[in-house]
């Protein structure tokens, strides 16, 4: 595989996301920061980390499982691992950001979306993703992103997180 981002690569790709959604903020709104699990929520962490440095303040935070929300689940049955969702705030009104590590086909932010709209009405969704691959076989598409990487329908994208218990941060791309 070969390293698309190495830690400092995603560093930087975080802080200037972060730039772009501080300025993309409406004035006096509540604000929440969701992570998919289980890369999303560690980049969603630490967007916010980011965010806060930028004096943005009283953001909600909360961590999304999207497995019960699959267009797949009969498919993958047993071997489904579901995750705790935990969003200790109301998303009515609320202007989200909802964070993923990688964004392909959009299957998983449309299970994502479900899911969030089950729980309320927010003032606004926004997606922030990490790697964008391109390929996407839905109408989704986010609006803030890392890096690009084309539709590279035979290769995977692989994101490894210190968090995550992975040995170091880094992106792959490969076979």
């Amino acid at each position: 595989m070969d390293v698309l981002l190495d830690a400092h690569g995603i560093d930087e790709a975080l802080s200037r996301m972060a730039g772009e959604i501080a300025d993309s903020l409406p004035e006096g709104c509540s604000i929440g920061i969701i992570g998919i699990r289980r890369r999303g929520d560690h980049l969603a962490k630490r967007l916010m980390r980011m965010l806060e440095a930028r004096h943005v303040t009283g953001i909600a935070f909360g961590t999304l499982d999207i497995t019960m929300y699959r267009d797949d689940l009969a498919e993958i049955g047993p071997s489904a691992v579901v995750l705790t969702t935990e969003i200790p705030f109301d998303v009515d009104g609320r202007y989200l950001i909802l964070v993923d590590d990688v964004i392909y086909s959009g299957r998983s932010i449309r299970s994502a979306l479900a899911a969030i709209i089950d729980l309320g009405r927010p003032r606004a969704i926004r997606l922030a993703v990490l790697v964008d691959r391109g390929g996407r076989e839905l109408p989704i598409q986010p609006d803030f992103v890392g890096t690009p990487v084309g539709d590279n329908a035979g290769q995977h994208i692989s994101v490894r997180l210190i968090e995550a218990g992975d040995a170091h941060d880094v992106v792959e791309v490969g076979a």
